[in-house]
């Protein structure tokens, strides 16, 4: 499906006077799925098609990301775990399934916090993640990505362009599944919508985000009574092995798949091994249910 394709099949919905777009598809239990930086929800589409015979599947572009408002002001993560329960309330689903990505993780974890604290407002059946900085610790940002966080991120954003995207995106892809020339486009279409290029320092805060809540995140993690699995992508330099490593020290009885020769954004370079994951964590939730 064609990114052009994917936006005229969505719709947007308004919170605190901010348009939201977000996508649904597909019939049966919620899937919610909960994109990364500096993209979109458009990372899904190689899952769409199958996991949307399965599921309802929906999925939404977050504040400051793809198709949705944008505007030079720090994101927190605990602002888009609102917009996403927002979404859900509007969408009438009391209970889902999660598969999230990078930020998204974050987000999820957030999600999950609120989940143990009983205030959460819908439920979380079961959550998939992907790569993503779920430790301060091991998350291992790109270069570019401390520039842009530093003071001078404001400057150095000025020069952001395509080019700079594609080189950081084969850095962090596999050797053996690198992004094509069709992603590119589509990356930098989703991060330039809306003049999204020259805010992304400001969306980096999430890494400081993750040092300041760490506790409570991770937390979430630990004494979660939702079944999780991590599947990530081992050769990501950014949350890969290592990353993988840590979850096995500090989450109880922890279940990871590991996806060997794939980087940072499984879903996109090895989709069906990802599909195999999320359907079979799914299904083996619930036959452990009952």
């Amino acid at each position: 499906m064609q990114l052009e394709r994917w936006h005229s099949g969505g719709d947007f919905f308004t919170v605190n006077g901010q348009k939201i777009f977000f996508r649904t598809d597909g019939e049966g239990p919620a899937l919610l799925l909960i994109h990364g930086y500096p993209t979109a929800s458009y990372d899904w589409v190689k899952l769409w098609p199958t996991l949307t015979k399965y599921f309802r599947c929906i999925t939404l572009d977050m504040l400051g990301f793809g198709f949705s408002f944008k505007a030079p002001v720090k994101y927190q993560i605990t602002q888009q775990a609102g917009i996403i329960c927002a979404l859900m309330k509007h969408l009438n689903v009391p209970e889902t399934h999660v598969v999230s990505h990078d930020y998204g993780d974050t987000v999820a974890q957030e999600l999950m916090a609120q989940q143990a604290d009983g205030t959460l407002p819908f439920h979380i059946s079961t959550l998939n993640l992907l790569n993503g900085g779920l430790f301060p610790e091991t998350h291992l940002a790109l270069p570019i990505q401390k520039l842009l966080l530093s003071p001078v991120g404001g400057i150095l954003i000025r020069f952001l362009n395509k080019n700079a995207i594609r080189k950081s995106m084969r850095g962090i892809f596999g050797e053996t599944t690198p992004p094509t020339e069709q992603d590119i486009d589509d990356f930098w279409t989703l991060i330039s919508t809306n003049s999204g290029h020259k805010y992304m320092h400001l969306l980096l805060d999430y890494m400081n985000q993750r040092k300041k809540h760490r506790e409570r995140w991770v937390t979430a993690l630990q004494n979660a009574k939702t079944p999780i699995r991590l599947t990530v992508g081992m050769s990501d330099p950014i949350s890969g092995a290592h990353m993988a490593s840590r979850y096995k020290e500090l989450i109880p009885n922890p279940h990871v798949v590991e996806l060997n020769n794939i980087g940072h954004y499984p879903q996109i370079e090895s989709p069906k091994e990802v599909l195999a994951s999320v359907l079979e964590h799914i299904e083996r939730s619930a036959e452990d249910k009952g």
